[in-house]
């Protein structure tokens, strides 16, 4: 399609080592660039003649494979990486974050996008299951980067009466400020022991994860199969 070809003209032309790169080279690869630009009435009469010379120097620049394979490595890892970018909505976390006070706690909510999931445990130091949650969601928010995922004391919320350790560790699941999910003493549904992937699969039976991040694209060395 003439787009993908603009823009890996464009993407070329901006790859090119300025230095290096004779003038005349310049010329050909910006005009390439620019396919409808206008020419001036000076230029009118050797635009047939550029037109025709057009093809054959451009077929000479783009499958001089030598110099054009890196720059073809990273023009496909820019667009795999856009494709990314636009299929993954909203910003990126990958941490879990610790809020501080009731305040801290509200405006995570609240002042997230509203196709944010924003998860929550409320725990308290001592208490059972609520250092090994801490840790899975540690794991959890490396592999789903756009999910928010937050923890605070109970003791620091401003309603530490409602949440008794009887009840933790609480996880709560919000999204566009409206709760979703409330789990309390959530450590009741695993074994004594348990890891991320368990608590992965109890919250995707609630459909509260989202599909798992695309694996990194490492330097970009991939055959034409992985980008069809």
């Amino acid at each position: 399609p003439k787009g993908v070809i603009n823009d890996w003209r464009k993407f070329k032309l901006e790859s090119e080592d300025r230095d290096f790169l004779s003038l005349s080279k310049k010329e050909i690869l910006r005009q390439m660039s620019s396919p409808h630009r206008s020419f001036s009435k000076d230029d009118k009469d050797t635009r047939h003649r550029f037109c025709r010379k057009m093809s054959m120097q451009e077929y000479e620049l783009i499958h001089d494979e030598q110099e054009d394979e890196s720059c073809l490595q990273k023009y496909r890892k820019r667009c795999m990486q856009d494709m990314h970018q636009r299929l993954s909505f909203g910003p990126k976390y990958g941490y879990v974050c610790e809020l501080q006070s009731g305040e801290q706690f509200l405006e995570a909510i609240e002042k997230e996008r509203k196709t944010t999931t924003v998860i929550v445990h409320i725990y308290e130091d001592g208490i059972k299951g609520c250092d090994a949650l801490n840790h899975s969601l540690t794991c959890l928010a490396a592999e789903y980067a756009t999910v928010k995922f937050c923890k605070i004391k109970a003791s620091n919320t401003g309603a530490g009466d409602r949440f008794s350790n009887e009840v933790l560790p609480t996880l709560l699941v919000y999204k566009g400020g409206e709760l979703l999910s409330n789990f309390i003493s959530i450590s009741e549904q695993f074994n004594e022991d348990f890891f991320a992937v368990d608590v992965e699969s109890f919250l995707n039976e609630y459909g509260l994860l989202p599909e798992r991040e695309l694996p990194a694209l490492g330097n970009g060395n991939m055959d034409e199969q992985d980008i069809e």
